[in-house]
């Protein structure tokens, strides 16, 4: 986009984006907090409209309509577990990638139960605070991945994981 870099992270993370036709998220990294919706419910970090353009399932404890936005996306919240999620993110996404985005807590749950078929890690040399551990609480399941790409960059480290056959 105007003003953005090119370059080896710029490659990457393009090639990740290619054949994504769902995405699944936790209820943090859409926003807004925990427990009930409200009457003016929080509407994402991303303004009207999201770079997903590809439906996006939430996975929340609180119901609420789908939320459609500008640029094809539409937020679905789930409340009925990570499997429901991704049978409906797959049928969303009618035969392209289901990516899985957000924090350690998500990507937990659907490693535990080896959902997973590629995982793209990107690291950035920054401390931010405490932050909860990627491979914590999933019962050692990331050891059934190897690791088929490394790129490096003055800015980022990106690892790419494929379960092992």
């Amino acid at each position: 986009m105007e003003g953005g870099a090119t370059g080896a992270d710029d490659d990457i993370i393009a090639e990740s984006l290619l054949n994504i036709g769902a995405t699944i998220m936790g209820r943090h990294m859409f926003g807004g907090g925990t427990g009930r919706w409200g009457k003016d419910p929080w509407r994402g970090w991303w303004g009207e409209n999201p770079p997903f353009h590809t439906p996006v399932f939430v996975l929340t404890h609180d119901a609420r309509d789908p939320l459609e936005m500008e640029g094809g996306t539409t937020f679905h919240f789930v409340t009925d577990g990570i499997q429901a999620a991704l049978e409906q993110a797959k049928n969303a996404a009618r035969g392209k990638d289901v990516a899985l985005g957000g924090g350690a807590d998500v990507a937990q749950q659907y490693l535990k139960v080896v959902l997973i078929d590629e995982m793209e890690i990107h690291v950035v040399p920054l401390l931010l605070g405490g932050g909860s551990r990627l491979f914590e609480k999933t019962d050692r399941r990331q050891t059934a991945y190897e690791c088929v790409r490394v790129v490096n960059s003055p800015s980022v480290s990106h690892y790419k994981y494929r379960r092992a056959r």
